[in-house]
């Protein structure tokens, strides 16, 4: 998988009322963020919205730029975020901004949704 690779963003409902889960698949770099963007804001807002990392493999700082922009969103609204499956790779972008001690990160959706 390439930095420009296109990002797909698929979006589904939790195992708990209220949740939706956003599978992320490519890298959220600056060619991507409007697809970013555009996905997470569409339909009604959910209680709990987990970010699936999973399959990202790499993340620029307009990437990290967007997802601060996602949690400041999610704030206004009272809506909680979570991010869960994400790699060494990206994980290590996350301490170095200190994101990771703003947005609560959790190893996989399952543990993430126990957050409900």
């Amino acid at each position: 998988m390439q930095k420009d690779d296109p990002l797909q963003v698929d979006v589904r409902d939790g195992s708990a009322a209220g949740t939706r889960i956003y599978q992320i698949t490519g890298p959220i770099t600056l060619p991507n963020l409007f697809t970013f963007q555009d996905s997470m804001r569409q339909g009604e807002p959910p209680q709990l919205a987990i970010l699936d990392l999973t399959q990202v493999p790499y993340m620029d700082s307009a990437g990290m730029g967007s997802i601060i922009n996602y949690f400041t969103h999610c704030q206004r609204r009272g809506i909680k975020l979570v991010i869960a499956g994400v790699s060494a790779r990206v994980s290590e972008l996350f301490k170095m901004t200190g994101v990771d001690t703003l947005i609560p990160m959790k190893d996989s959706i399952e543990a993430a949704e126990g957050l409900v």
